[in-house]
C-alpha cells in the first residue's frame, strides 16, 4: 500500500511535466481570439487546463494601455488565476516612415510602461507597414527604430523581438534578402528575432540555415503548421528542435491560424499541444 501511494504521488506531482523534461509550452491567444473576445476568463482557464504553461497576448490596446479591456497587473493576476504566465506579448507600434520619432517614442514608452506593469518579460512586434517592404530606406527606419525600442525594452528588464511571417524571405533589396538585412542592421544585444517556423517555410527559406548562420538570435519560435501542429506532415519538427540550442531559443509559443474542420478550437489546441508535448 505505502509503496503504490508513492507511485500515485509521483505521478500526480510530475506527470504533467516529467514527459518533456519541464519545457514550458505557450500558447498565442490570436489561435482562440474568437473564443477569447466572448469569454476570456473560461478561454484561459481552457487553456491552462488542456496543460499550456504561458500566453502570448494579441490584445494590447495602445491607446488605453490595457489588455484585453483589462489593466495590466489585473490581466497577469488573471492568468495567474488560471495557473498561466503572462510570458510574451505581440504588438504593434506607429510606422517610423509616417510618424515622427516623437510620436512614435511617446507610443513605445507608454506600451513599454504597461507591460512592465505587467511583469512581461518579452515583447515581440509582429509586422511592419507596407513601407518597409516597399524601400531598403522604408526598411532601414524600421531596423533604426527597433535597436532604440530594445534599448528602451532593456531598461525596464525586457526584451524586445520581431515575428516573421514569409515576405521576409520573399522580398529583396538589389540581392539582399529582407531579413537578413534587418538580422544584420538590429544590435543582438537590443533586438531578438521571434522565428516563426511555419512562415519562414513558406517563404521558401530554412529556418536550421538561419540557425546556423546567426546562432543564438532566435530567443522565441513560434510553433506552427498549416492546422494543428504535426498534422500536415509537411514540417520537420523533429530536426528543426535539434538545432534549438544552436538558435538560442528561450521560450516556444504554439500559433494556429486555422482549424480541421469539425473540430472545435479547444480541441485543436490540444492536439497540437499533445504535438509537441511528445515531441518534447
Amino acid at each position: 500500500m505505502k509503496t503504490g501511494c508513492l507511485i500515485l504521488f509521483a505521478v500526480l506531482l510530475f506527470g504533467c511535466t516529467a514527459g518533456r523534461g519541464g519545457e514550458d509550452i505557450g500558447l498565442q491567444l490570436y489561435s482562440i481570439r474568437d473564443e477569447v473576445s466572448k469569454d476570456l476568463e473560461g478561454s484561459l482557464q481552457k487553456v491552462s487546463e488542456i496543460g499550456y504553461d504561458f500566453i502570448e497576448a494579441a490584445g494590447y490596446n495602445g491607446q488605453e494601455g490595457t489588455f484585453y479591456g483589462m489593466e495590466p497587473s489585473a490581466f497577469r493576476a488573471l492568468c495567474q488565476k488560471h495557473g498561466l504566465d503572462f510570458r510574451s506579448s505581440h504588438i504593434n507600434g506607429p510606422d517610423p516612415n509616417t510618424s515622427g520619432r516623437d510620436e512614435c517614442m511617446k507610443w513605445w514608452e507608454k506600451a513599454i510602461a504597461a507591460h512592465k506593469s505587467a511583469g512581461v518579460p518579452y515583447i515581440v512586434q509582429p509586422s511592419m507597414s507596407q513601407t518597409a517592404y516597399s524601400t531598403l530606406d522604408g526598411l532601414r527606419k524600421y531596423c533604426d527604430l527597433f535597436n532604440v525600442v530594445g534599448e528602451k525594452c532593456a531598461r525596464a528588464g525586457i526584451k524586445f523581438g520581431y515575428h516573421n511571417h514569409n515576405r521576409e524571405f520573399t522580398t529583396d533589396f538589389g540581392g539582399i534578402r529582407m531579413y537578413d538585412y534587418m538580422l544584420k542592421n538590429t544590435e543582438p544585444d537590443k533586438v531578438f528575432f521571434q522565428m516563426d517556423l511555419y512562415w519562414i517555410q513558406a517563404g521558401g527559406a530554412s529556418s536550421i540555415e538561419y540557425f546556423e548562420n546567426y546562432p543564438g538570435r532566435f530567443l522565441s519560435w513560434h510553433v506552427k503548421d498549416e492546422l494543428e501542429i504535426g498534422a500536415s506532415g509537411n514540417m520537420n519538427f523533429k530536426a528543426i528542435y535539434e538545432n534549438r540550442g544552436l538558435s538560442g531559443m528561450k521560450y516556444q509559443v504554439i500559433e494556429q491560424e486555422a482549424f480541421t474542420e469539425g473540430l472545435t478550437p479547444f480541441e485543436s489546441i490540444r492536439q497540437s499541444y499533445n504535438y509537441l508535448n511528445r515531441l518534447l
